[in-house]
């Protein structure tokens, strides 16, 4: 059985060396990252179908205080994800997170069972739904900051985001086949064991830094170094954004992004809405743009992220997409019409997902231990949510001024090029940190 496993993990080692930059040693950690992105995006996206319906079932008139209740969920959750980091080792507080949303799962599953004040539980699954999408993918890249060192994330995150990739795409394709033989509840129950694998995932990975670490110098001591509670104070991870100038640029990127990809959700809404009458033909096309951008985005994953941050440098790579949006935007300023639309939609939504997120993770990898769990956590959600609660309505205030979706395309063009400015900084300044790092440990 050992000798038919080193055989596959062989076959799977040699292969990634000729399709992507993995090194030798580098397979397993590889495979199981994949695998956990995988069950972890499978597993949202089993759901993300129930939470828009619950949406309506809600109330569509309700969806803006759904949207406060995410946000003020957020500021509640932040604070007791710094208390459990602070005091349980990482083997423990990482499978414990996925094990508290399995149980969350399995009550609203109880809940969808009894058909009891199913307003309330829809309203309750859409804003829990809302804050696992954020919470669960923000613990996955901390921890996978916290696994590889720059060099290697540098080659692997784009690989292992098309995990994430094929999940995103496997999950809805599970709720369309199975939810009307198995129905809405059950549901739950598939993604609860998605999340199951993922506890899996995380142990293996642990398990194989460990026993890297080990071979470095003592085994025992190495396991006792990287697996020692974070400390500190449940309010670490907001001190350590505004007590740090460098993770408070992230925080300006990520408010950036939120803006700019508010401005086109919302333009997206409203060309649609003047170009498509039915309702079905709407869904259609929202579905092919979806199509579109996933396999456009596990293409670039897969063959191109890598290389291109090898090829060009990271500070570069992060300043591509916004200068891309750039040219977008002028693009639609000068032709808002429906292919426009599409087109800059379809290469945005699909670099971010396949260029600019592993991208910008690697900013991570250089910080230290608490900073990439807790000053992470906080900007990946209250900052990101933040982001798109302020986002809306500066664009709807806009819109109260009469100004068209030219005119808002244009004041966009130049908060891009801002974008460009601040991604291309940051990654300049996340590759001085590493130097830094590499000098004070002796590498060459």
């Amino acid at each position: 059985m050992k000798r038919d496993t080193k055989s596959i993990t062989l076959v799977w080692e040699t292969m990634l060396q000729h399709l992507a930059s993995v090194h030798s040693g580098e397979g397993r950690a590889v495979f199981w990252s994949f695998l956990y992105f995988f069950s972890l995006l499978s597993s949202y996206y089993v759901l993300r179908p129930i939470r828009d319906e619950m949406g309506i079932v809600a109330g569509v008139d309700q969806l803006q205080w759904l949207f406060t209740g995410t946000f003020v969920a957020m500021l509640l959750v932040v604070p007791l994800f710094g208390f459990i980091t602070s005091r349980l080792q990482r083997k423990q507080f990482l499978p414990f997170v996925y094990l508290f949303f399995i149980f969350n799962l399995i009550l609203f599953y109880l809940a969808f069972e009894s058909e009891y004040s199913l307003i309330y539980t829809a309203r309750a699954f859409f804003i829990w739904l809302s804050v696992f999408n954020l919470f669960v993918v923000s613990v996955f890249w901390s921890f996978m900051t916290d696994l590889y060192q720059n060099q290697q994330a540098k080659r692997l995150f784009g690989l292992i985001a098309t995990g994430g990739t094929l999940g995103a795409l496997t999950g809805p394709l599970l709720t369309a086949t199975l939810v009307q033989q198995l129905g809405t509840s059950q549901m739950l129950l598939i993604s609860a064991g998605l999340l199951c694998l993922s506890v899996l995932c995380i142990h293996q990975l642990i398990q194989w830094q460990s026993k890297k670490s080990g071979v470095k110098k003592d085994c025992k001591q190495a396991i006792e170094d990287i697996e020692r509670p974070i400390g500190g104070s449940i309010w670490d991870g907001i001190l350590l954004v505004f007590r740090s100038p460098y993770l408070m640029g992230i925080c300006v990127l990520m408010l950036l992004f939120t803006l700019l990809s508010t401005f086109l959700y919302f333009q997206q809404a409203q060309i649609i809405k003047l170009a498509v009458a039915d309702s079905e033909a709407r869904t259609a096309l929202f579905a092919t743009i979806d199509l579109a951008v996933n396999g456009l985005t596990l293409v670039i994953q897969a063959f191109i992220t890598a290389r291109l941050i090898k090829g060009i440098g990271l500070a570069l790579v992060l300043a591509l997409i916004p200068l891309l949006l750039t040219i977008g935007f002028i693009a639609l300023a000068l032709f808002p019409v429906l292919p426009v639309l599409i087109t800059v939609q379809v290469l945005r939504r699909a670099g971010n997902y396949a260029v600019m997120r592993p991208s910008r993770e690697m900013l991570y990898v250089v910080l230290s231990r608490e900073e990439k769990y807790k000053a992470k956590n906080f900007i990946d959600t209250v900052v990101y949510r933040g982001g798109d609660a302020v986002s809306s309505w500066i664009y709807t205030g806009f819109r109260s001024l009469g100004m068209n979706l030219s005119t808002i395309a244009w004041i966009a063009t130049p908060i891009a090029l801002i974008w460009a400015w601040v991604a291309f900084r940051l990654g300049q300044k996340q590759n001085r940190i590493a130097a830094q790092t590499n000098t004070l440990n002796g590498d060459e």
